[in-house]
């Protein structure tokens, strides 16, 4: 059994809470990702991506000093290390999420993405799956 200790990317760049959005974007584009966790300590508390700085910043007119604790998503699906890749990539198509983190208690010691999955051959066809659903339907994103 592949669990996701075994393709999840363990060096995740964090912003706290008290980083701005400009300070997020910047790690965003240096890391060329579309989400950042954000944790206090290791503790994860919320997800910013490039999608909430656009919806929930630029289009509230929120300046880029903001704190990314305003626009962040803090309600989030998360799975722990030895969770089966298949039952990953079933929660990530059926919740519509691209990027799902990966805790120990609530310490953040890693995150799978849909990419991930993907190149992982036995899942080929779930990430396939939750692709095509998450790009079918726009209005959800977590």
């Amino acid at each position: 059994m592949t669990t996701l200790r075994d393709i999840m990317t363990d060096s995740v760049d964090t912003c706290s809470p008290m980083d701005n959005v400009y300070q997020a974007a910047l790690k965003m584009k240096e890391d060329h990702v579309g989400a950042i966790p954000i944790c206090e300590e290791r503790k994860l508390l919320g997800m910013i991506t490039d999608r909430d700085i656009v919806v929930r910043g630029i289009a509230e007119k929120l300046p880029d000093s903001a704190s990314v604790q305003e626009i962040m998503s803090e309600h989030l699906f998360t799975a722990s290390a030895d969770m089966d890749v298949h039952e990953a990539a079933k929660l990530m198509a059926e919740n519509q999420i691209r990027r799902l983190p990966v805790v120990e208690g609530s310490n953040l010691i890693g995150i799978v993405s849909l990419g991930d999955l993907a190149v992982h051959t036995s899942t080929e066809h779930e990430a396939a799956i939750a692709l095509s659903e998450i790009s079918e339907r726009p209005e959800f994103h977590h």
